[in-house]
């Protein structure tokens, strides 16, 4: 096993178990994250894995078709978890691609179809509305909220 498939291993492993340090043990300082949702650099990336890991109370997660060699590589995960705001059960599946430096990954590109994700998360509201841009910049607005109030709840910030 290459060494970088093998950091993608220990990333969704720990992930598994709701290990978040060691989730950004796996990032460089200058990590490069985005997804639908956030599009985060250096510890806050960081800091959206601790509160991700520490919120996710009925978190399953498979994952998988993991490749990589010294400059990318990529992985498919699913978690399966209830939506905190709703209840509603979330099955969101979702593509990931990463390039590496000095042994870390530095970037890290997650996809996944929002709309699908909100009608779950949503219900009917977000089946029928979830495609709008409207909708799914409301979902990016109340994230970046949460995040940010953790961060100030827990007292993170650069180190």
């Amino acid at each position: 096993m290459h060494p970088n498939e093998a950091l993608i291993d220990k990333f969704y492993s720990a992930f598994t178990r709701k290990d978040w340090q060691t989730m950004v043990d796996c990032y460089h300082d200058d990590i490069d994250f985005a997804d639908p949702v956030f599009q985060l650099q250096g510890w806050k990336a960081k800091a959206m894995w601790q509160m991700l890991a520490e919120r996710a109370t009925d978190l399953t997660l498979t994952y998988g078709n993991i490749k990589a060699d010294d400059t990318s590589g990529q992985a498919h995960w699913e978690p399966v978890y209830s939506f905190a705001k709703t209840g509603n059960k979330i099955h969101n599946i979702i593509d990931a691609r990463f390039e590496f430096k000095d042994g870390k990954i530095i970037k890290h590109r997650d996809t996944f179809s929002l709309w699908r994700w909100a009608g779950m998360a949503l219900g009917l509201s977000g089946k029928l509305m979830g495609w709008s841009s409207g909708v799914q910049n409301k979902i990016r607005a109340e994230a970046a909220t949460g995040l940010e109030m953790f961060i100030k709840r827990k007292k993170l910030g650069p180190k």
